[in-house]
Protein backbone atom coordinates (compact mmCIF):
# COMPACT_ATOMS: atom_id res chain seq x y z
CA UNK A 1 0.00 0.00 0.00
CA UNK A 2 1.36 3.62 -1.08
CA UNK A 3 1.71 5.39 1.68
CA UNK A 4 0.14 9.76 1.73
CA UNK A 5 3.04 11.13 0.64
CA UNK A 6 4.03 8.77 -2.15
CA UNK A 7 0.22 9.37 -3.54
CA UNK A 8 1.00 12.83 -3.33
CA UNK A 9 4.18 12.88 -5.17
CA UNK A 10 2.14 11.00 -8.11
CA UNK A 11 -0.27 13.44 -8.49
CA UNK A 12 2.04 16.37 -7.96
CA UNK A 13 3.35 15.12 -11.31
CA UNK A 14 0.21 14.97 -13.51
CA UNK A 15 0.17 18.16 -15.61
CA UNK A 16 -3.73 18.62 -15.39
CA UNK A 17 -3.05 19.05 -11.56
CA UNK A 18 -0.21 21.68 -11.69
CA UNK A 19 -2.24 24.63 -9.89
CA UNK A 20 -2.93 22.16 -7.31
CA UNK A 21 -1.90 23.23 -3.76
CA UNK A 22 -0.71 20.39 -1.52
CA UNK A 23 -4.56 20.34 0.75
CA UNK A 24 -6.07 19.94 -2.88
CA UNK A 25 -4.00 17.36 -3.87
CA UNK A 26 -4.55 15.62 -0.43
CA UNK A 27 -8.36 16.30 -1.24
CA UNK A 28 -7.93 14.42 -4.53
CA UNK A 29 -5.30 11.72 -3.48
CA UNK A 30 -8.62 10.94 -0.75
CA UNK A 31 -10.26 9.74 -4.29
CA UNK A 32 -7.71 7.54 -5.20
CA UNK A 33 -7.79 3.96 -5.10
CA UNK A 34 -5.35 1.67 -5.60
CA UNK A 35 -5.28 -1.70 -8.05
CA UNK A 36 -2.72 -4.14 -8.64
CA UNK A 37 -2.93 -5.88 -11.70
CA UNK A 38 -0.95 -8.82 -13.72
CA UNK A 39 1.16 -8.73 -16.83
CA UNK A 40 -0.71 -8.93 -19.53
CA UNK A 41 -3.78 -7.31 -18.07
CA UNK A 42 -5.94 -4.48 -20.22
CA UNK A 43 -6.13 -1.54 -18.40
CA UNK A 44 -7.91 0.70 -21.14
CA UNK A 45 -9.03 -0.58 -24.36
CA UNK A 46 -8.90 1.76 -27.41
CA UNK A 47 -12.69 3.01 -28.45
CA UNK A 48 -14.15 2.54 -25.14
CA UNK A 49 -15.51 5.59 -22.62
CA UNK A 50 -13.39 6.63 -20.45
CA UNK A 51 -14.68 6.69 -16.73
CA UNK A 52 -11.03 6.59 -15.08
CA UNK A 53 -7.64 8.57 -14.85
CA UNK A 54 -4.51 6.42 -13.78
CA UNK A 55 -1.15 6.94 -12.33
CA UNK A 56 1.34 4.29 -12.61
CA UNK A 57 3.14 3.89 -9.38
CA UNK A 58 5.28 0.46 -9.89
CA UNK A 59 5.44 -1.28 -13.03
CA UNK A 60 5.38 -0.86 -17.09
CA UNK A 61 2.77 -1.25 -19.44
CA UNK A 62 2.40 -0.86 -23.52
CA UNK A 63 0.23 1.97 -24.91
CA UNK A 64 -0.72 0.43 -28.77
CA UNK A 65 -3.22 2.26 -31.41
CA UNK A 66 -4.66 -0.02 -34.04
CA UNK A 67 -2.53 -2.81 -32.66
CA UNK A 68 0.45 -0.82 -33.47
CA UNK A 69 3.43 0.51 -30.23
CA UNK A 70 3.04 4.00 -29.78
CA UNK A 71 4.28 4.50 -26.83
CA UNK A 72 5.80 2.31 -23.50
CA UNK A 73 5.27 3.82 -19.43
CA UNK A 74 6.46 3.52 -16.02
CA UNK A 75 6.22 4.88 -12.55
CA UNK A 76 5.28 8.12 -12.62
CA UNK A 77 3.83 8.08 -15.73
CA UNK A 78 -0.19 8.81 -16.05
CA UNK A 79 -3.26 7.72 -18.50
CA UNK A 80 -6.69 8.99 -18.79
CA UNK A 81 -6.50 12.59 -17.16
CA UNK A 82 -9.03 13.71 -20.24
CA UNK A 83 -11.29 11.20 -19.02
CA UNK A 84 -11.85 12.97 -15.79
CA UNK A 85 -13.42 15.94 -17.56
CA UNK A 86 -14.33 15.00 -21.31
CA UNK A 87 -16.36 12.02 -22.06
CA UNK A 88 -14.91 10.70 -25.21
CA UNK A 89 -13.65 7.01 -26.49
CA UNK A 90 -10.41 5.91 -25.15
CA UNK A 91 -7.74 7.04 -28.74
CA UNK A 92 -5.12 3.47 -27.13
CA UNK A 93 -4.67 0.15 -25.73
CA UNK A 94 -3.11 -0.07 -22.46
CA UNK A 95 -1.74 -3.58 -21.22
CA UNK A 96 0.63 -4.36 -18.22
CA UNK A 97 4.26 -5.67 -19.34
CA UNK A 98 5.01 -6.61 -15.46
CA UNK A 99 3.07 -6.63 -12.31
CA UNK A 100 1.53 -2.81 -12.04
CA UNK A 101 0.29 -1.00 -9.32
CA UNK A 102 -2.20 1.51 -9.88
CA UNK A 103 -3.58 5.01 -8.61
CA UNK A 104 -7.28 5.05 -9.92
CA UNK A 105 -9.60 8.01 -10.06
CA UNK A 106 -13.15 7.74 -11.13
CA UNK A 107 -14.81 10.46 -13.35
CA UNK A 108 -17.46 10.25 -10.85
CA UNK A 109 -15.80 10.70 -7.89
CA UNK A 110 -13.76 13.62 -9.41
CA UNK A 111 -17.16 15.14 -10.48
CA UNK A 112 -18.30 15.28 -6.80
CA UNK A 113 -14.84 16.62 -5.68
CA UNK A 114 -15.20 19.24 -8.44
CA UNK A 115 -18.70 20.91 -6.68
CA UNK A 116 -17.69 20.52 -3.38
CA UNK A 117 -14.23 22.35 -3.97
CA UNK A 118 -14.90 24.72 -6.94
CA UNK A 119 -11.35 26.07 -6.71
CA UNK A 120 -10.02 22.36 -8.18
CA UNK A 121 -12.35 22.63 -10.51
CA UNK A 122 -11.02 26.01 -11.76
CA UNK A 123 -6.98 25.35 -11.27
CA UNK A 124 -8.28 21.85 -13.30
CA UNK A 125 -9.80 24.31 -16.51
CA UNK A 126 -6.89 26.68 -16.60
CA UNK A 127 -4.31 23.37 -16.79
CA UNK A 128 -6.28 22.01 -19.67
CA UNK A 129 -6.43 25.50 -21.27
CA UNK A 130 -2.77 25.71 -21.15
CA UNK A 131 -2.24 22.21 -22.36
CA UNK A 132 -4.60 22.60 -25.23
CA UNK A 133 -2.76 26.15 -25.96
CA UNK A 134 0.37 24.20 -26.47
CA UNK A 135 -0.70 21.24 -28.27
CA UNK A 136 -2.01 23.94 -31.26
CA UNK A 137 1.11 26.09 -31.58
Amino acid sequence: MLQKDAKLELLRGVPLFAGCSKSELQQIAQLADELDLSEGATLIREGERGREFLVIAEGTVDVTRGGKAINQLGAGDFIGEIALVVDRPRTATVTATSHVRLLVVTDRAFARLLEQVPGISLKVMQSLGERLHADSL
